[in-house]
């Protein structure tokens, strides 16, 4: 299949919304979140189902319990729609929770489906469903080097819109 360079430019910028979300919620950043949905955005996580910015506001706090997460994603397919300014989309995930000052570690496996809609040249979620296939909860193995001397995953959390990069 070809593309033309505004598909291939399209493609590329859903793509980008879909990591901008991952390190929003890893960073607890709520104003980064803000840039992945569009203000009328809805959101389906099980928990909550209604409004995205509402949802946001709510999984800042609720993600306080965790020391760190990291939020992967894999197999991101897009279909672009003939009129340009819809897609839609089905991205794997799999986040790690590290909980509080323990060594337990929560895995989550899912997807996200996805319905983007661009207004002017920005692309945004104007619709997600978070699919969850299994859940593990196992300790962290622990390592012969001394990894303390490391910043540890919390110390930029929350980030005020830090630029990425040391």
């Amino acid at each position: 299949m070809s593309f033309s360079l505004t598909q291939l430019s399209d493609l590329e910028s859903i793509r980008n919304v879909a990591k901008l979300y991952c390190r929003g919620v890893d960073k607890l950043d709520i104003e980064t979140m803000k840039l992945v949905y569009w203000p009328e955005a809805t959101g389906d996580h099980g928990v909550f189902d209604g409004n995205a910015w509402q949802f946001w506001e709510m999984c800042m706090d609720v993600n306080q319990a965790w020391r760190a997460t990291l939020h992967c994603i894999y197999n991101h397919s897009v279909e672009l729609d003939d009129d340009g300014v819809h897609a839609r989309g089905e991205i794997y995930n799999i986040t790690h929770l590290f909980k509080g000052d323990s060594a337990e570690l929560e895995t989550w496996y899912g997807r996200y489906l996805d319905e983007y809609e661009k207004r002017g040249d920005e692309w945004r979620i104007i619709r997600r469903v978070g699919v969850h296939d299994g859940s593990t909860v196992t300790e962290s193995p622990t390592w012969d080097m001394d990894t303390s001397v490391f910043r540890q995953g919390s110390f930029d959390r929350p980030s005020s819109k830090r630029p990425i990069g040391p």
